[in-house]
């Protein structure tokens, strides 16, 4: 028995050197790995200007904001920058081993998996179930979730009350019956609102979109409303000016940040120190104005009370 168990022992690690060498993927590492290696694998999604995916014939490329962000981190760290794409439902096990769904109101880990990159940056607004997956750098951008509705609705926005919890409410009481449409797994998850208890009509897609596509969905008359983050807002706005409205909020301020490993506190420490030192210099709010020229007008002062923080 005892033979039997140390034969199984080293086949399954036989096994899993032969995963490793033949597909390229690796295993978790830290600071002084990637820097030994020589490369940094930045994980990400194609989510509005923080990733954007460009196809010309067979060749791909993407840019946006964490891309720069990330190339830029990398010549920061001396290493070369590899970008592996992902989807929303393979991203946390490209960068745990173990993917993890928000399913219940509870994480819900899937089986082990081999870990292909070292950092996730996407856009990645933080929550309480993924906290449970990654740790999270300090955030970098501002966000929360809207209620979006076609121009063509009798839905008015709502006046602010000066207290976001009332706003909030405001919004709530106005979509019973209404159709709402949302997604799982992301920011717009309706558990993660109550979006239930509004007694709403909530809507989930029949094929899986990217957040991009919530407002053309909703415009080609899926629904009458769609949950929108604040990053997708300002792009929409200006793509759609006259046939969108913002309701008004359905959550509080949320925030965005790079997602690590909880393995790699020396990756996410040096990361940390790079995002400090480009808020300081004014590179920061730079890359900001090019990707997203319209965030200064709405959040001002998130963006000014991080250079004077410093």
């Amino acid at each position: 028995m005892r033979f039997f168990a140390q034969s199984k022992l080293i086949t399954k690690c036989l096994l899993m050197i032969f995963l490793i060498g033949s597909s390229g993927q690796l295993l978790a590492r830290d600071l002084d790995e990637i820097k030994a290696e020589g490369v940094l694998r930045h994980i990400g999604v194609p989510y509005a200007n923080f990733v954007a995916k460009y196809t010309e014939g067979s060749k791909v490329t993407h840019s946006g904001l964490d891309i720069e962000l990330m190339q830029n981190f990398a010549k920061y760290l001396g290493v070369d920058y590899q970008f592996i794409p992902a989807t929303w439902t393979t991203v946390f096990g490209k960068l745990t081993g173990v993917n993890g769904q928000f399913i219940g109101n509870k994480v819900v880990y899937s089986s082990p998996q081999i870990i292909e990159g070292d950092v996730m940056a996407h856009g990645v607004t933080v929550l309480d179930w993924r906290k449970e997956i990654v740790d999270f750098s300090d955030d970098y951008f501002p966000s929360a979730v809207w209620l979006i509705a076609r121009t063509s609705s009798d839905l008015m926005p709502i006046k602010p009350s000066g207290s976001l919890i009332e706003d909030i409410s405001a919004v709530k009481s106005l979509i019973k019956g209404r159709d709402v449409l949302a997604m799982k797994q992301s920011c717009l998850d309706p558990d993660l609102y109550d979006l239930y208890r509004t007694q709403a009509n909530v809507i989930l897609p029949t094929k899986q979109l990217q957040l991009n596509e919530m407002v053309p969905a909703m415009l080609n008359d899926e629904a009458e409303t769609t949950l929108l983050d604040v990053a997708d807002s300002l792009i929409a706005l200006e793509k759609w000016p006259n046939e969108i409205k913002v309701i008004g909020p359905i959550s509080e301020e949320q925030r965005m940040a790079m997602g690590f490993r909880k393995d790699s506190p020396k990756l996410r420490k040096a990361f940390n120190q790079y995002l400090k030192q480009i808020r300081a210099d004014g590179s920061f709010n730079e890359l900001v104005k090019k990707y997203y020229p319209s965030a200064f007008h709405y959040y001002n002062n998130y963006f000014s009370q991080a250079i004077k923080s410093q």
